[in-house]
């Protein structure tokens, strides 16, 4: 296996996306409380012996806050731009407007592990749950990371979420690149990972923030767009970074973003739609058999599950201007991620070695050069 050698995010290299600046981390967790962990497993090499082996890949779990989520919930929604997946928790989403679990990502065979194990740990946590009070219902998103990963092998079980979820509450690894859900995914036929970026509203408009979470996993390399530069029509004239047997055209991709601005459910979906002006940037077509999934919250604020008596909690009460910086934030945000996944992301080989190539940055970043859109 390649060395993990650190490799540079896109802004620390110049590249400068859209007009609004990141948080201090640049990070999902800019956004107050939210908090991320990871669980990577990468073993064996050679010839895939289904159920066996090569592995590579892993779970990524985003925590909304470090409270009880499930008696915090968050305001939330859900948007499905092509629905070729297979994402649990929607339809709770879609009609109550909140989220009360951690949000874990995975490979697609490994929805229904993570999903039990994710319930295992809010029953756990919460003893009432089908005793003195409902239900719960998990959130579960996942992309295909087959080509790298012997996904019928089912790798991720329960004690891999949990490592995730107490990852996430120690808050003490920001990593992207191949780690967690990211480990197998492949993007614009390039090695794919987890990529993360955020915007800060300027102060005089609310000073809000709004962070993004992406694992891409779709597209042709001859598509992608770094910079509105169509970068990987010139990068495809190499023949060793992409392999014939890897289609590029089905995958997915799943983008989760937080706010700390009030908003609604239904303002929420207006913004999560907006992920897909950023996805598209990139090179995206949105395609027949992709899963494009994106979730929203805001922790602020947060909303009881048993409420003992009426409560007055404040919303953005704009729709125009405000709403529109927030549109902005969100698209400029997704895109960085998704680069970020590309930046980030080291040479994997994986089952039959097939192999998937780093994004050549040094290349990447001599082309947008020439034409002056590195910052100095």
């Amino acid at each position: 296996m390649p060395t993990s050698k650190k490799r540079p995010r896109a802004r620390d290299l110049g590249l400068i996306i859209g007009e609004l600046s990141p948080g201090n981390n640049n990070h999902l967790s800019d956004v107050s409380d939210v908090r991320v962990g990871h669980s990577t497993i990468i073993k064996g090499d050679g010839k895939l012996i289904p159920g066996k082996g090569p592995v590579r890949t892993g779970v990524t779990v985003i925590l909304p806050h470090a409270n009880n989520i499930f008696h915090e919930k968050v305001p939330a929604a859900a948007y499905v731009a092509n629905g070729f997946g297979k994402a649990t928790g929607i339809p709770q989403i879609e009609d109550l407007g909140v989220i009360e679990t951690p949000i874990a990502i995975t490979n697609t065979l490994n929805v229904g592990l993570v999903w039990d194990a994710v319930m295992d740990w809010m029953l756990q946590e919460n003893p009432e749950i089908g005793v003195s009070t409902g239900s719960v219902s998990p959130v579960i998103a996942e992309c295909f990371d087959g080509y790298l990963n012997d996904i019928r092998g089912r790798h991720v079980k329960a004690e891999r979420v949990f490592q995730a979820i107490s990852g996430a509450r120690e808050q003490t690894n920001l990593t992207e690149g191949v780690v967690g859900a990211g480990t197998g995914m492949c993007v614009f036929q390039l090695k794919s990972g987890v990529g993360s970026a955020s915007r800060v509203i300027p102060k005089q408009k609310g000073g809000f923030t709004v962070g993004v979470l992406t694992v891409p996993n779709f597209g042709r390399l001859k598509d992608l767009t770094i910079l509105g530069v169509p970068i990987g029509k010139q990068l495809s004239k190499k023949k060793t970074l992409t392999q014939e047997s890897h289609s590029p055209e089905g995958g997915s991709i799943v983008t989760v973003i937080a706010t700390d601005a009030p908003l609604t459910s239904r303002q929420l979906f207006r913004v999560a739609k907006r992920a897909m002006v950023g996805i598209a940037r990139t090179g995206s077509i949105i395609g027949h058999s992709s899963g494009d999934f994106v979730f929203t919250f805001s922790t602020n604020p947060t909303i009881n599950h048993d409420p003992k008596e009426l409560s007055v909690k404040e919303r953005l009460a704009g729709e125009g201007f405000l709403l529109n910086d927030l549109f902005r934030a969100t698209i400029e945000a997704t895109e960085e991620a998704i680069i970020n996944a590309l930046f980030q992301a080291r040479t994997i080989i994986g089952r039959d070695n097939n192999t998937a190539y780093a994004l050549p940055v040094e290349e990447t970043v001599a082309i947008l050069k020439e034409r002056d859109l590195i910052a100095d």
